[in-house]
């Protein structure tokens, strides 16, 4: 894959939505949760006004509607602003 973000954008890899059941009964994905966890994979090089924090490999928390989906060989991705990241899990 070769995708490089530009300006203040990141490029995350979202963390899989656990697979739960009640009872026995397996939840459909259109009633699982939206992950709202993930991986940095790569960064843009920030803007004059905002330096980049973010880097790869970083696990971050971002806002449950954040982000722009991207479907690359079969894979899922987000592409959103640095600002729109909550969070860097320790």
């Amino acid at each position: 894959m070769n995708i490089k973000p530009l300006a203040d954008r990141v490029l995350i890899k979202p963390t899989p939505a656990e697979e739960k059941t009640i009872g026995g009964i397996i939840i459909p994905d259109t009633a699982k949760e939206k992950p709202l966890q993930g991986t940095v994979l790569a960064v843009g090089n920030g803007t004059k006004d905002e330096e980049m924090v973010l880097k790869a490999n970083d696990v971050v928390l971002y806002g449950k509607y954040s982000g722009t989906e991207v479907e690359l060989d079969g894979e899922k991705y987000l592409i959103m602003r640095q600002s729109d990241v909550l969070a860097i899990l320790a």
